[in-house]
């Protein structure tokens, strides 16, 4: 018996039995489909991480202080002095500018509108080293932090929750914490990261956050640096030239250092792998639900030979070999998963494409992400299914006797 008869022969089995084939499919449906839908979301959700760390540059470095493993007890705060020591080109030559930052959560009202946001005081280097663009207006400048000026930037998002819209706002004077500030400009939008969303904020100058907004215990304390190297070549030198720099104004003991240097590759990996494990975890739940379709399969099959079983002892009685009795049942149980695998990928593609517009009108879009690869994996992993679980009803059906099949009723 040929591959293109088994085929046929199968077809018309299956075509006899059309709600149980049809049942019978449909859990590897819902198996398929959770899978290519799983995978899709968190490829996806992997892309747009990955993709809002990368928009903030290749050559951004963030210092933290203290170290990740939380060996160092009472590390030693970053200063401004710290800052200008890393901005020194003669200590520093990969560096390219540093931005110190004070951020905090406060209230800000523009008659009767309210949100909080965050509150960021920066000094003017810090719009050049985050890449931001303006819908309007101008930047902070030196003789607003030397004036310690009452001016503010409002991101994008911070501007729709209190005017509704984002241009016309410069001159406009909104209240932080209680305190009148008058806006000079408005943000262009940059989406989500690791660092929170950079849409949704207020950004001050450093100096006047310093001394109204957001105290520290020390006057010249800072909540994190942000450095940006010469080169994304460079990254790797600039911040060995910043550890080397903070080890000697912290007089750390070797290995033991009281501040973090991150680099976006740092967050890229750390993002990848999260969301890598997070995708594995979501597939690996999914494809419970193919290992019930499998068994949904040998059932069925047993089913099917314990019904045919006389016409299975006509076929040997007639010259059938094991072989043909083997392809036939084999081929049978591929059919059901190969189906089911296919209408299972189109139907896990409709749900990612579902899933990712509710993320979007949510206010969270992106994209779920169906690749090759997926649906080569779902397709082989069904067919492997039906396979594997089509084996024992197949050999069982090739091994009956004829004459006791025969004579089964």
């Amino acid at each position: 018996m040929n591959i293109a008869q088994s085929i046929l022969e199968a077809l018309d089995s299956l075509n006899a039995n059309k709600m149980r084939s049809g049942l019978t499919i449909l859990g590897i449906v819902i198996g398929v489909a959770a899978v290519i839908a799983m995978l899709a979301v968190g490829h996806g959700a992997e892309a747009s991480i990955t993709g809002s760390i990368s928009g903030l540059g290749t050559n951004l470095l963030f210092i933290f202080s203290g170290d990740m493993q939380g060996d160092v007890r009472n590390p030693k705060p970053l200063t401004l002095s710290d800052a200008q020591a890393i901005a020194d080109p003669f200590a520093a030559p990969s560096v390219e500018a540093v931005a110190p930052l004070l951020e905090g959560n406060g209230k800000v009202t523009y008659g009767g509108e309210q949100t909080t946001t965050t509150i960021v005081g920066a000094t003017p280097e810090y719009f050049g080293v985050r890449n931001y663009g303006l819908i309007e207006g101008d930047y902070i400048t030196e003789e607003h932090l030397l004036g310690r000026a009452s001016v503010a930037l409002l991101g994008p998002d911070t501007a729709d929750k209190l005017f509704g819209r984002r241009d016309g706002l410069v001159g406009e004077t909104i209240r932080i914490e209680g305190q009148p500030f008058r806006i000079i400009g408005v943000l262009e939008a940059k989406g989500g990261s690791t660092m929170g969303s950079q849409d949704d904020r207020v950004v001050v100058p450093f100096s006047t956050a310093q001394t109204r907004l957001i105290r520290r215990s020390g006057q010249d304390h800072v909540d994190i640096l942000l450095v940006q190297a010469v080169s994304a070549e460079a990254v790797p030198q600039a911040s060995e030239e910043i550890s080397q720099i903070l080890r000697q104004r912290h007089r750390t003991p070797i290995g033991q250092d009281d501040f973090t240097v991150f680099s976006q590759q740092d967050f890229l990996d750390t993002a990848a792998s999260i969301t890598g494990i997070l995708t594995i975890f979501l597939g690996g739940i999914a494809a419970i639900s193919l290992l019930v379709g499998g068994i949904g399969i040998m059932n069925i099959m047993l089913v099917s030979v314990t019904e045919r079983t006389r016409e299975i002892g006509l076929r040997k009685a007639l010259g059938a070999r094991k072989h043909d009795i083997l392809v036939q049942f084999l081929t049978e149980s591929s059919l059901l998963s190969l189906i089911g695998g296919l209408v299972g990928i189109l139907l896990g593609w409709g749900i990612a494409m579902i899933v990712g517009r509710v993320a979007s009108a949510s206010g969270t879009p992106f994209n779920p992400t169906i690749s090759m690869d997926s649906v080569l994996l779902a397709t082989l992993f069904s067919a492997a299914v039906g396979l594997f679980f089509g084996i024992y009803p197949a050999n069982r059906a090739a091994s009956l006797e004829p004459v006791e099949a025969l004579r089964y009723e």
